[in-house]
């Protein structure tokens, strides 16, 4: 998208949501705007309906987890510290204009924002994602649950804290001829590769 209509979509959105927003910016020629949990549906409904925005596709959502193991990345505007965002990636056909929206949930122990679904179904599994994978709740959901990792998963497995081999492994048990759970007997290790060359290697003649 040209400079100039990412200006003229910007003050639109400015003019449109006002002090419904947190932050706008501009990051590789897309619009970036950050939007309080508080004022996440009504505002992704405008985003939607109003005729001047008219953003009728999600076309995806994802979580974020901004935790360096203790670590913190360069401040951001509208974040204020806060660990998990959820990122909306909203497409306009009418326009031929996208937009991303983040919402940065309140508490880091159990982030919480509302559901989208109702203003786009195609929300559904995107949501069950995030939840499954970052442990993010999204109230109003009707199915929150698990859709990539196995119901008795314990755990969110992108949580950058998230041990690399897991917290329990599965496998299945002869003598009670069923899969069972048991902690993790894997070693941690590191693996340095070896490398072998012949002698003179490279050498010019």
């Amino acid at each position: 998208m040209s400079s100039t209509r990412l200006e003229t979509l910007a003050l639109c959105l400015q003019n449109v949501l006002a002090d419904k927003l947190a932050n706008v910016d501009q990051q590789l020629d897309q619009l970036i705007i950050t939007v309080p949990p508080a004022n996440l549906l009504p505002v992704m409904s405008v985003l939607r309906d109003h005729p001047e925005l008219g953003f009728e596709m999600l076309i995806d959502l994802c979580g974020v987890d901004y935790s360096i193991y203790g670590v913190e990345p360069p401040s951001e505007q509208g974040r204020e510290g806060k660990r998990f965002a959820v990122v909306y990636h909203l497409l306009s056909i009418r326009h031929n204009r996208r937009v991303r929206v983040k919402a940065f949930p309140e508490d880091d122990e159990f982030p919480v924002v509302d559901s989208v679904i109702d203003i786009w179904p195609s929300a559904n599994w995107f949501e069950r994602e995030a939840f499954d994978l970052y442990g993010i709740v999204f109230t109003g959901h009707p199915d929150l649950r698990r859709i990539l990792t196995d119901y008795g998963f314990i755990g969110n497995p992108f949580r950058k804290d998230f041990p690399l081999s897991g917290n329990v492994e599965m496998r299945y048990d002869p003598d009670q001829q069923r899969v069972i759970y048991q902690p993790v007997t894997i070693e941690p290790r590191q693996i340095t590769p070896r490398v072998i060359r012949e002698e003179h290697y490279g050498d010019s003649e």
